[in-house]
């Protein structure tokens, strides 16, 4: 009995204090307690909620947790942002942050890849293109033809350059040899070494690739020619052959042309060629031995076509201009896009940059003062003389390197109008600088923004020869905000200038030739259906004033037409 008490007690003693404990754990509101509320109250239940609640402003003093990460990966997107930029982020003050901070990035906000914003806008384009029959009005019929208009001028390389081996240029599918990444100025691949005048085989290998091709000419949006010009004169151009030598091949094509059902449906309005060399290499107007060049461009069956060169005339109609190849050929969206960011966050150390040779014999040309200008602004300027015994221009390092460390690159004509230059110098991310409408604005209409001030910088080349300007000064007055919002148009171009790889398809991107692509169709459409109308709108307008109706729609009296007066 004495036994028994102690038990009691002792299983008394356990059930209150296990009653006691029940309570402070269940019975009290620990969230009253002063010091535990944020917690309890606050505690973020979600990732999503953790992200909205990272930043906390009390009494004015303002608290980033992951802002101040997210506004220096923005200072790392734009490492080259201008001087101005620069003092915008650093007169930040203790209670002037967010709205200092909102200045920066509406002033960084040209630079700022919107990449949610593209990414759905992509996809809404994928997505229309696989709501409707994707090749609804797309379909191209390629001419089979004999080998000797094509093939066969790449069987004869060593013919078509009389001081240079073109062979390794045709590795490839025309891309030429594999440049990899010396001084890791490229990317592991991708990169090649791509002669200017390549277009030719490039093309033709890229639409063997065409998701759209078919062998029933009927379907046919336009019909495609896959002769090679450019090639076919190349190996006439340096030594005396008479006329009929070049102009044998033209001569033969067209009557092969001419014999072909397709031909007689539009009379060779829906036809389209590609030359990989400027429009004066074929366009001679006389049959005399000592004229340069051959006749293509003024057949009377090549009026009726389309062709596109690398350089088309202004006083002409019949010939289209798109761009030169470049370095870069990308076998996947990816590529691009890594390269377009790479660009955005490249430091430019100088202000402006020159790659090419003086024209002592040429009147007329502004070279020789350009190099005077960049060799007196000493470090502002960087140069790369391409003189003969050098080859400086011919090493891609060379001249990229230069492009990828200035803000604008000088893009005076040489021997003709336009340049290979401007498209490396926008594929750099450079700002291109021109003397003259002639060098682009009124050239890739298909390619290029009809804003060119958006992408690029004017200096009257006229100007320039009477040493009125200072190109330094000119640039330098650009205001900082401008040239970022510049430089990102021009980054954004990247993919309009390039040609992709012929063994890949890009996905979402269109390049050059997806772009080149569309402007003959709808230029083929168009004719199509003046016809049906019983007009023709090529008969309405002076040929010579064929640069201003296709850029401006109009033949009428304008700004630019002292660059464009020829006497006839």
């Amino acid at each position: 009995m004495d036994n028994q008490r102690p038990r009691n007690k002792f299983w008394f003693v356990f059930f209150a204090l296990f009653f006691f404990w029940y309570l402070l754990l269940y019975g009290f509101d620990w969230s009253s307690l002063p010091g535990l509320s944020s917690v309890s109250r606050h505690q973020p239940q979600t990732i999503d909620e953790f992200s909205s609640d990272s930043i906390s402003i009390q009494d004015k003093n303002i608290s980033v947790v992951s802002d101040t990460n997210t506004a220096e990966s923005s200072r790392n997107v734009t490492a080259d942002q201008t001087e101005h930029e620069q003092k915008i982020v650093n007169s930040s003050g203790e209670n002037d942050e967010i709205e200092d901070l909102a200045a920066m990035e509406k002033e960084l906000e040209p630079l700022l890849p919107k990449e949610e914003e593209e990414e759905k806008e992509e996809d809404s384009v994928v997505e229309k293109r696989r709501a409707r029959k994707p090749c609804t009005g797309r379909y191209i019929y390629v001419h089979d033809l004999p080998t000797r208009f094509n093939q066969d001028y790449i069987k004869q390389c060593k013919l078509l350059n009389k001081w240079h081996d073109m062979c390794p240029y045709f590795a490839n599918d025309g891309l030429g040899q594999s440049l990899g990444n010396p001084q890791r100025l490229f990317q592991h691949s991708g990169w090649y070494v791509t002669h200017q005048f390549s277009l030719e085989v490039i093309f033709h290998n890229r639409m063997k690739q065409y998701e759209c091709l078919t062998t029933d000419s009927s379907k046919a949006a336009a019909v495609y020619v896959p002769f090679y010009p450019g090639f076919d004169i190349s190996r006439f151009l340096w030594d005396p052959y008479n006329t009929s030598v070049k102009d044998a091949d033209i001569v033969n094509l067209f009557k092969l042309l001419r014999a072909k059902p397709e031909w007689d449906v539009m009379g060779g309005r829906d036809h389209f060629m590609v030359a990989g060399r400027i429009t004066w290499d074929l366009r001679r107007a006389v049959d005399k031995d000592s004229e340069w060049g051959n006749k293509l461009m003024v057949m009377p069956e090549s009026q009726n076509m389309t062709i596109m060169t690398i350089e088309s005339s202004p006083w002409d109609k019949n010939d289209f201009a798109i761009p030169y190849p470049t370095y870069f050929h990308p076998s996947s969206d990816g590529q691009v896009h890594e390269w377009q960011g790479r660009m955005r966050r490249q430091k430019r150390r100088s202000l402006f940059s020159f790659a090419g040779a003086p024209r002592p014999n040429m009147e007329g040309s502004i070279r020789g003062e350009i190099m005077a200008q960049c060799a007196a602004s000493r470090r502002k300027c960087r140069m790369v003389e391409c003189r003969d015994d050098k080859h400086n221009c011919l090493k891609p390092a060379n001249v990229m390197r230069m492009f990828q460390s200035s803000v604008f690159c000088l893009q005076p004509s040489g021997d003709s109008f336009t340049r290979r230059s401007t498209f490396d110098s926008i594929v750099a991310g450079c700002i291109p600088v021109f003397f003259s409408p002639g060098s682009a604005y009124v050239q890739y209409l298909w390619h290029l923004p009809k804003d060119y001030g958006s992408y690029s910088v004017l200096i009257p080349e006229g100007e320039v020869k009477s040493k009125k300007v200072s190109i330094e000064s000119v640039l330098s007055r650009i205001p900082a905000s401008k040239v970022a919002a510049m430089r990102e148009n021009v980054i954004k171009l990247i993919p309009n200038v390039i040609y992709a790889d012929p063994r890949s398809r890009l996905e979402k991107l269109d390049d050059a030739f997806d772009l080149a692509i569309r402007g003959v169709v709808e230029r083929v459409e168009s004719l199509r259906r003046e016809a049906k109308k019983g007009r023709n709108s090529s008969a309405e307008f002076d040929s010579e004033f064929s640069w201003k109706y296709y850029t401006f729609g109009t033949t009428g009296p304008h700004e630019w037409d002292n660059y464009f007066k020829r006497y006839r």
